[in-house]
């Protein structure tokens, strides 16, 4: 490929790129003054699942701290999918006490909605509350409980997460 060529390819990319980075609007007007941390992909078998960005405020991610995980999915998911699959990478996390998890799940299960394609599901970390979530830019619920909150984003964000690629895009340290 000719220089000029690399570059017409690389414009073309930089729309899909930018629309990559935007927070759902009523994300980014709840919770305004976040900025990119990183960007990552899931793939699982070579199938796009979905694309995430952590969103933080300051220099430096810290799992104390208020941030925010979105989450576009690249294929359709019922809510129990999602539910099952959350408790089981807790569980596989260390998070194993069975009636708290049992406790989560129902809990999850009344918030999380189904997903299409190319729609966001986003969870914002409220240190000392829980974990809000927003379906499509639109609140949906509240889990009130900052244990639940440690075990969630621990799926994406933890060292000992199944996707340490993902984590290392997510946080900024790839």
């Amino acid at each position: 490929m000719n220089r000029l060529s690399l570059w017409v390819f690389l414009a073309l990319l930089m729309p899909v790129c930018a629309q990559a980075l935007a927070l759902p609007e009523q994300v980014a007007k709840d919770f305004p003054g976040l900025r990119l941390a990183g960007e990552g992909r899931l793939r699982w078998f070579g199938l796009h699942v979905y694309d995430a960005s952590l969103w933080i405020r300051g220099d430096k991610w810290t799992g104390e701290q208020e941030f925010v995980l979105d989450i576009r999915y690249a294929r359709d998911f019922k809510a129990s999918r999602i539910v099952q699959t959350s408790a089981d990478e807790m569980r596989r996390l260390g998070f194993a006490d069975e009636p708290q998890l049992a406790k989560w799940m129902d809990q999850m299960g009344r918030v999380f909605p189904d997903v299409k394609k190319g729609e966001h599901l986003t969870g914002i970390n409220r240190p000392g509350a829980g974990a809000e979530f927003y379906y499509q830019g639109k609140a949906i619920g509240l889990i009130a409980d900052p244990a639940f909150a440690r075990a969630f984003f621990a799926i994406w964000l933890d060292a000992r997460t199944r996707e340490p690629g993902l984590r290392k895009a997510l946080i900024g340290t790839k």
